[in-house]
């Protein structure tokens, strides 16, 4: 199946807890000229947060291949240059379901199945 990129451009959300009760949460922010930002948390089961990290790079659709390069993180506030030779900041999915409220995708290698929301953020107009 072949996607129009622009249906990927906004912002999106997932949450999921794990096998410890801890809360992982993603938001990614991705925009027309083909960056991202990607903010992850990780919250313990007392709702404290134990880890937060941003990711900031590159993306692209074709066809049913979503792909990201990752150029940059934050980690609690330290900017850091990823290794562009690292084959660990390159990943490539095949997009499952793409509409206006939900971005299911695989990952190739891994075959791990992600599930996003869109963020909407303008409920009513007034």
């Amino acid at each position: 199946m072949k996607y129009d990129r622009q249906q990927l451009v906004g912002a999106w959300y997932r949450s999921d807890v794990d096998d410890a009760e801890c809360v992982h949460t993603e938001f990614a922010q991705v925009l027309a000229d083909g960056s991202y930002e990607f903010s992850f948390s990780v919250h313990d089961a007392q709702g404290q947060l134990i880890e937060q990290s941003v990711e900031v790079g590159d993306w692209g659709l074709v066809g049913d291949i979503h792909f990201t390069i990752a150029k940059g993180e934050y980690i609690e506030n330290e900017a850091y240059v990823v290794d562009l030779e690292d084959p660990d900041n390159y990943h490539a999915y095949r997009v499952l379901t793409l509409d206006n409220q939900i971005f299911k995708y695989q990952h190739i290698v891994s075959d791990e199945v992600f599930i996003l929301r869109r963020v909407i953020d303008k409920i009513a107009y007034c």
